[in-house]
């Protein structure tokens, strides 16, 4: 990489999903995300939803994937988890418990640090990590 300057940037992460409104239901209620774009493209029997904070030019998305009729996948053992920065780790996990999503590690310091992190499920099995964002 060029000492000179900015190479690239991520712009999404994409992930398959089962049913695309309860998927942006859940990012949206639970992480305040909204839909940026959404490309339905019938031909090809998919729609992709990007969901996240803001353009989309500066701001890395999610890309919900649906393909028509496919209702879940096999995650595999590659995918590690998405991230997401929030501002109250408790309350967040308190609200989501509440609402029956899979808090899978509680909040709570990381092992030798003291950032603090809980691990949740989506409605697909993807992992998402919760990180206080304390800035």
């Amino acid at each position: 990489m060029a000492a000179s300057g900015r190479q690239g940037r991520i712009m999404h992460t994409m992930i398959r999903v089962g049913d695309l409104d309860r998927s942006i239901a859940f990012y949206a209620r639970h992480f305040g995300m909204e839909v940026i774009r959404t490309i339905d493209l019938p031909e090809g029997k998919y729609t992709n939803v990007f969901i996240g904070y803001g353009d989309e030019k500066t701001n890395p998305m999610i890309e919900l994937t649906y393909n028509y009729g496919v209702e879940s996948y096999e995650r595999g053992n590659g995918f590690g988890h998405l991230a997401v920065g929030v501002a109250d780790i408790y309350g967040t996990c308190e609200r989501m418990r509440a609402d029956g999503v899979p808090i899978v590690r509680a909040p709570g310091p990381v092992k030798f640090g003291t950032t603090v992190i809980a691990f949740v499920d989506d409605p697909d099995g993807y992992r998402v990590e919760l990180i206080e964002d304390r800035g």
